[in-house]
């Protein structure tokens, strides 16, 4: 039996109620994996058909997380980036995207941005998930087609983050 977008949601829901930190937030990466492995699910929420490259297909009206579907088409680099105050799982579903990890060498001042470092560079391959934490700074970038599930502790369209820019 397929796994439902309501069962993922509610599985996500009831990790977070019972903690809201760490450990549920690493249960919660535990079970976008689960829902990776299930390809009717893949098919079903990251469609070909989709216009936008992120769509958020589920956001909890108690607890603010969100599932967002993400397709991309072709190559796309991003830049170094945090989520704001919330964490973020990324879980690869289709294709590969390459992470990386940065380190803050100067702080952000006021409008100054924060100056950051390469840390680590690793690959997502279908099947991975990778939790990161409120103000983990990092960097995707994809050379082809890819898809993936991003949990958002809460919808980061709605947050100021931090300006930052590599050394």
């Amino acid at each position: 039996m397929p796994y439902t977008l309501d069962e993922f949601s509610a599985d996500c829901r009831e990790a977070l109620k019972a903690d809201s930190g760490p450990a549920g937030q690493e249960q919660v990466r535990q079970i976008v994996e689960k829902a990776l492995r299930d390809k009717e699910f893949v098919a079903t929420h990251l469609r070909d058909d989709v216009e936008a490259e992120r769509n958020i297909i589920y956001e909890d009206p108690d607890l603010g997380f969100c599932i967002c579907a993400h397709v991309y088409n072709g190559a796309k680099k991003g830049f170094p980036h945090d989520h704001g105050p919330t964490w973020a799982i990324y879980g690869q579903a289709i294709g590969e995207t390459e992470m990386t990890d940065w380190k803050v060498v100067t702080p952000a001042d006021g409008e100054k941005a924060a100056k950051v470092e390469l840390a680590k560079t690793y690959n997502l391959q279908p099947g991975d998930a990778h939790l990161y934490p409120a103000g983990a700074i990092h960097a995707p970038y994809r050379d082809g087609p890819t898809r993936l599930i991003r949990i958002e502790g809460v919808n980061t369209d709605n947050l100021t983050r931090t300006r930052i820019e590599p050394v």
